[in-house]
């Protein structure tokens, strides 16, 4: 197979997102881990439906649809059914994702299609110039609520975790070596491979992140999860997280008699999912933001659970054709 590189997947189109978005790191990190796959370019299907997020296909030199506002799950859904051999992904947004597509998204992840989920989240709608988001924090004030939203933000870790999604993860896109990772690792995971990536939008929810991004924060803020490795973090890899009754507990090692061993090892694969939910959901200042792939597990795709019924009724059919079908039963000719 001819090796590819990140230029092969590069399209001629103009890449039109505001200077410094997030979007173009996550861009950039898809085209370079994309040869690692080893896949033909062929083989490669990007859909998306509405938002900043959705000129994706457009950026790609590969197969694409750039679809309608919410309906990228069942486009997706259709062309894996159709070739089970692509390698198909969806780029979708906070908005485009959790909004009008949220019946979608969820019944996506439920599903256990084959395909891979990136959401760009960052907490506002940027294409229609700034009003809030599903995900938008409490309060926030936006051209859509200029007095401040009262809206209970959704969380795209529950969502995903109450959908019974297979696999979850989380990067920020300052971290584009993170970003090529848990590409590969998604498209390995036989089922709906959700990623949420915490993204800046500069014009208009500028620093969103910052508490998890920044620089003099970033290394105290962000906990790298890897799974059958201890939960440490840290400038000086000196704290972790441990389990403190029913609670989650950030602390120093050395301090209060806590060694090593006390902090919590990592089991992405761990089906029940009590403590994927509580991990997803740390945040700073209390806790660092867990990233990485958090919930990883193996349970039947709708797609082979889909062709294996249409495989046993081809074997055990009555009617083999159309024509068999229709010269069955009672026939009659209509004479002239």
């Amino acid at each position: 197979m001819e090796h590819l590189t990140n230029k092969d997947f590069t399209s001629d189109q103009e890449v039109r997102w505001c200077p410094g978005c997030g979007d173009y790191t996550i861009l950039r990190a898809m085209q370079k881990a994309l040869p690692q796959l080893e896949k033909k370019k062929e083989d490669f299907v990007f859909i998306s439906g509405i938002g900043c997020s959705s000129r994706f296909p457009y950026y790609m030199n590969t197969y694409g649809f750039h679809t309608i506002h919410g309906r990228a799950p069942a486009f997706a859904t259709g062309v894996k059914l159709a070739n089970p051999n692509l390698s198909v992904w969806q780029i979708t947004g906070d908005g485009d994702a959790l909004a009008i597509g949220g019946n979608h998204f969820i019944h996506a992840l439920r599903r256990n299609i084959d395909i891979n989920i990136l959401l760009f989240n960052n907490e506002i709608y940027g294409l229609t110039k700034g009003q809030f988001s599903p995900t938008s924090k409490k309060g926030i004030k936006t051209k859509s609520n200029p007095h401040g939203t009262t809206d209970e933000p959704f969380s795209v870790s529950d969502l995903s975790i109450g959908a019974q999604g297979s696999f979850f993860a989380r990067a920020v896109d300052t971290n584009p070596k993170l970003m090529q990772q848990l590409f590969i690792e998604a498209e390995d995971h036989r089922g709906t491979s959700l990623i949420e990536i915490l993204q800046n939008c500069v014009i208009f929810n500028d620093k969103t992140f910052a508490s998890i991004t920044a620089k003099e924060v970033k290394q105290d803020a962000q906990l790298f999860l890897e799974d059958g490795k201890p939960m440490i973090f840290g400038a000086e890899s000196n704290k972790g997280i441990v389990l403190n009754g029913f609670k989650l507990e950030a602390v120093k090692i050395g301090e209060n008699g806590i060694t090593e061993k006390d902090i919590l090892v990592h089991d992405a694969k761990e089906e029940d999912p009590t403590l994927h939910t509580m991990l997803a959901r740390m945040r700073p200042p209390e806790f660092p933001a867990a990233l990485g792939i958090i919930r990883k597990v193996s349970r039947p795709t709708f797609n082979s659970g889909m062709l294996a019924q249409l495989e046993y009724e081809k074997q055990n059919a009555k009617f083999k054709t159309v024509d068999e079908l229709l010269k069955s039963g009672e026939t009659w000719e209509v004479g002239g």
